[in-house]
């Protein structure tokens, strides 16, 4: 398989549309990256759960999951599981929040996601990022809406548990539901790291990309 190196600057965007779907869908890839990228800015917005006991999960998680990185998160008060019916108001936030970030690199839900708040974000992305490379994280849930991802992130079998341990320590709201568990985090990031040759991976649409041969 052909790695394709992404050229990662002071800044890169992380976009969820809530508190804790940018730690499921990319955990990993924000302890490499971060680890990789000594004073990278990390970029973060939201869409629900802002001034509740989710906010600060979401707080303390980033910072975690960054480890030497500035983390720049901002966390709205949109209706969790009703944001298509405030699409104006999301629209303007995402716009507001664009206009003030530098990144080239930018990570989101995968457009396909079943979730309506997951595919309403997703769908939104590329209309205030447009000249940016897209990577649309899976979020693991009940929906089967399980995507066919063209990019990989490999993780070691050391890093895939380190996330799982990150995320049930930090997120003690979700623990009580049936997905949130170790097999289930383990097991996906296994299957996609079958998929790239690796112990465990986390895995990415791309629906648009540039490629130069020089």
């Amino acid at each position: 398989m052909l790695t394709l190196s992404a050229v990662v600057e002071d800044e890169i965007v992380v976009l969820g549309a809530h508190c804790d779907d940018i730690a499921i869908g990319m955990g990993g890839t924000l302890m490499a990256v971060a680890r990789q990228r000594p004073g990278l800015r990390v970029r973060a917005l939201v869409l629900t759960g802002g001034g509740t006991e989710r906010e600060a999960e979401e707080r303390a998680a980033l910072e975690a999951f960054c480890a030497g990185a500035s983390v720049d998160l901002t966390v709205l008060r949109h209706p969790d599981g009703r944001t298509p019916a405030h699409w104006d108001a999301v629209k303007n936030d995402l716009r507001a929040f664009a206009q003030n970030c530098t990144a080239s690199l930018v990570f989101g839900p995968q457009r396909r996601d079943a979730h309506q708040d997951h595919r309403l974000l997703a769908e939104l992305i590329p209309t205030e990022f447009r000249d940016h490379l897209v990577l649309g994280y899976e979020i693991l849930k009940w929906e089967t809406d399980t995507p066919q991802p063209t990019i990989f992130v490999p993780m070691t079998d050391d890093v895939a548990r380190a996330k799982v341990n990150l995320l049930h320590e930090h997120y003690l709201s979700q623990s009580g539901h049936d997905w949130f568990d170790e097999p289930a985090f383990l097991g996906l990031s296994r299957l996609r790291g079958v998929q790239c040759r690796s112990p465990h991976a986390e895995a990415f649409a791309v629906e648009k990309a540039l490629l130069s041969f020089g």
